[in-house]
């Protein structure tokens, strides 16, 4: 029998569950795969927003990558929310260190309300020490104009072209999610030596969507492992789209709540449903 892969997630801790590590050790665990986490950050949040911020110093986030690269052997990596340039300085270095095979980027860069969650010189850090390292990056399209420094895609063609210049930047290869267009079925676009995929679901109607873009790039990391690539995205926002699908069952908070990770796991009658 195949081992089953270690998969390690740097990410802030999300204490409602919908996002964050707990989201991503969730995704991991649905996906077959044994799920590690490194924090970078505490929250105190819940499904209707976020109260506080305490972020890690970066030497103990740098420490927690080398103890465990160490001792387990990481088949792949995500990281989520990284707060500021010093984490994300140490993480990128610690990262290089680990050597580990593959590394999803989810640029946590700009919040559902439009707030911009890292200042200049993080995102500076973002482009220039850890997109190099990435197999894959994730970013929406705030995000991606943001890591730009130019206006947000509107349209799938100012996506590919943007996807493409992404690519500059040193990721292997760009996954922009086109969740913020106005229109039409959700699209996403992967780009990969030099093609362009493009992903296309129906949009759901639930308010429950917090941490989707956690759970899409964890999802990506636990399978890397054992497909290639491409064959890794569509199964992730197939689990994804699922999730959201299912996300009704569930009852957590009055806002917007998470997403249904365990959809295809847990029966409904234990998942909230009607008996």
């Amino acid at each position: 029998m195949s081992a089953i892969p270690n998969v390690v997630t740097i990410a802030g801790s999300d204490p409602s569950g919908g996002a964050g590590i707990q989201a991503d050790l969730k995704a991991f665990s649905a996906l077959g795969a044994y799920g590690c986490a490194v924090i970078t950050a505490l929250t105190a949040q819940n499904t209707r927003g976020v109260t506080g911020v305490q972020a890690v110093p970066p030497a103990f986030v740098a420490r927690q990558i080398d103890t465990l690269a160490a001792d387990v052997a990481l088949a792949a990596a995500k990281t989520g929310m990284l707060a500021d340039a010093p984490i994300i300085e140490a993480v990128a270095d610690a990262l290089a260190r680990a050597s580990i095979p593959a590394l999803v980027v989810d640029p946590v860069m700009v919040a559902k309300s439009g707030d911009r969650l890292l200042d200049p010189d993080a995102v500076v850090a973002l482009r220039d020490r850890l997109l190099p390292l990435a197999t894959l990056i994730t970013p929406n399209l705030p995000e991606a104009g943001v890591l730009l420094d130019r206006p947000a895609p509107a349209d799938r063609e100012s996506m590919a072209r943007a996807a493409a210049d992404l690519a500059t930047l040193g990721p292997r290869a760009v996954l922009i999610k086109g969740g913020h267009l106005a229109d039409g079925p959700a699209v996403d676009l992967l780009w990969q030596d030099g093609a362009v995929r493009v992903f296309e679901a129906p949009r759901l109607a639930t308010r429950n969507t917090h941490g989707t873009g956690c759970t899409l790039s964890a999802a990506i990391a636990a399978l890397i492992p054992t497909r290639p690539l491409a064959e890794a995205v569509a199964a992730a926002k197939d689990y994804v789209h699922g999730a959201i699908a299912a996300a009704d069952r569930l009852s957590v908070g009055a806002g917007h709540g998470p997403t249904h990770h365990f959809h295809a796991l847990w029966p409904p009658q234990i998942s909230g449903a009607p008996r």
